[in-house]
């Protein structure tokens, strides 16, 4: 399982749990506070899905008390799930026909590929974003985009990234 900070300057933040571990909110949580603590401060507005540690009431207090602010995530709406077509569909596409002998060896892979993106990827997916944002709150009278242009927006996802053996 792999979750990913990441903003139109690139990633912020990977962590990789181990094979078999799934995140939950208490660890969803001490990431928040990680990043918080030494990448973000102030100004931060977050995207992530309605998956459960992302809707627990443990994270919404969490968020609450921290001030950032989420950018709704309507259900039935993949496309403002940026994460998963933006980041994880060529991602998915890097690693097809891949296989390791370690588990460290697809976390080494994971940490290059996010490394050599060049920066208008990052910048090319968050715009878009705004872009459908826009769209979609204009279907249903919500206005994101003054509010994303003085923050920073950034995406959170987590994605189960199968490691096959060599």
């Amino acid at each position: 399982m792999a979750t990913v900070f990441w903003d139109a300057k690139g990633v912020i933040l990977l962590v990789i749990l181990p094979q078999g571990q799934s995140i939950n909110a208490d660890q969803y949580c001490s990431t928040l506070d990680y990043l918080r603590d030494g990448l973000l401060r102030r100004g931060v507005v977050l995207q992530h899905n309605n998956a459960t540690p992302h809707s627990a009431n443990l994270t919404k207090q969490w968020l609450q008390r921290c001030s950032w602010e989420i950018l709704p995530h309507p259900a039935h709406s993949p496309d403002l799930a940026l994460s998963d077509f933006h980041l994880f569909g060529p991602l998915k596409r890097h690693l097809g026909g891949m296989a390791f002998e370690t588990e460290s060896d697809l976390v080494g892979e994971l940490k290059n590929w996010f490394a050599h993106l060049d920066l208008d990827f990052f910048r090319v997916g968050i715009y878009s974003l705004l872009s459908r944002w826009k769209k979609c709150t204009d279907l249903h009278g919500n206005d994101v985009e003054e509010k994303s242009k003085s923050d920073t927006l950034i995406c959170a996802s987590f994605k189960f990234i199968p490691f096959k053996a060599v």
